[in-house]
């Protein structure tokens, strides 16, 4: 299912389309989603031609994926506004399906999830531990290297959004004295 959100989709759709984005659920790695969650970024059309539209894509996309699929349609203003509970999640966690890449890259920013953590109230087994999860052992990568995350710095690590989970639930087992913070970098 993941690799859906990967791959670059062809799909038949107007000019008025700007982008298919993948959002939810769906896009982090290790959660199983009940459905997949999808909004079309239309130009300034009419509400009557942005729901026409969609559910052409909405039919096309329905080959590719085996859960149910719910589409919302937005024009730029829509999905900015306030009111759009969505908004941080097509933003921030959003693949394109055109492009394969995050969709905030196409406004200029790079999303990334900040983990901040401590080991100092760890035994000296736990911190062992956490090393060997983050940095692997015996030949084996850990979550680093597997998903390619970064240690910026001793108790900083930098991932991609959709690495969230995996993360958080592994260093869970180990330590609860994480932090996590959604930033978006420049290009």
């Amino acid at each position: 299912m993941q690799k859906k959100s990967q791959e670059k989709l062809e799909l038949n759709y107007s000019d008025d389309v700007i982008d298919i984005v993948k959002f939810g659920s769906s896009v982090l790695e290790g959660n199983i989603p009940n459905d997949i969650d999808i909004a079309v970024i239309f130009k300034k059309i009419t509400l009557k031609q942005q729901l026409e539209e969609s559910q052409k894509i909405k039919k096309q996309l329905e080959l590719f994926f085996d859960k149910p699929i719910h589409i919302k349609s937005y024009d730029l203003y829509s999905l900015f506004d306030k009111g759009n509970f969505a908004r941080e999640s097509i933003l921030f966690y959003g693949k394109s399906l055109l492009s394969g890449n995050y969709f905030s890259e196409s406004m200029g920013l790079i999303s990334r999830v900040h983990i901040f953590y401590s080991l100092t109230k760890l035994k000296k087994k736990d911190k062992v531990r956490f090393n060997y999860l983050l940095n692997g052992k015996k030949g084996k990568y850990g979550l680093l290297r597997e998903n390619q995350g970064r240690l910026l710095s001793p108790g900083l690590i930098e991932i991609l959004p959709e690495h969230e989970k995996i993360f958080s639930d592994a260093m869970k087992e180990i330590t609860s004295n994480f932090e996590i913070k959604k930033v978006f970098l420049s290009k």
